[in-house]
């Protein structure tokens, strides 16, 4: 983004309806190849991703111009008519007529700042808030 720095990184787990064991073979390419294409045109960056025959793990960067539910949302939405239009023998497993289970997890991830240093960036600020001098984090940007 033009006028932000940031780093949010989220690790997300979610699963096919019924924690069917669905993706495999190319249903499980295709699934990895629309996450990709997805987030690729989000500018959201794939750190690492794993898609088992269960459930899908995801740890990428998400701008914050997007909810991390929106990005979500989106990413279930288009997989899932994409893998009933071109894999159609999937709706005999999936009997609902959905491709993915409701809810999802989510943690944020940090790398050097953890919930302690902003803790303890909050109390310095609580104490010194007239004051002109500030508390240095260190960021890698």
């Amino acid at each position: 983004m033009s006028h932000a720095v940031y780093d949010t990184s989220y690790h997300l787990v979610w699963a096919p309806k019924y924690r069917k064991w669905i993706l495999r073979d190319e249903i499980r390419e295709s699934v990895k190849e629309l996450f990709a294409e997805i987030l690729l045109a989000r500018d959201c960056e794939i750190i690492e991703m794993e898609i088992a025959k269960d459930h899908v793990h995801i740890f990428m960067s998400i701008p914050p111009k997007y909810s991390v539910g929106s990005i979500v949302r989106v990413l279930k939405s288009i997989s899932a008519k994409e893998i009933f239009h071109h894999h159609p023998d999937v709706k005999r497993e999936l009997w609902g007529g959905e491709f993915w289970e409701d809810g999802y997890f989510v943690r944020t991830v940090g790398d050097k700042v953890t919930s302690d240093t902003i803790k303890k960036y909050i109390r310095y600020h609580k104490h010194k808030e007239k004051s002109s001098e500030q508390i240095q984090l260190e960021f890698d940007f």
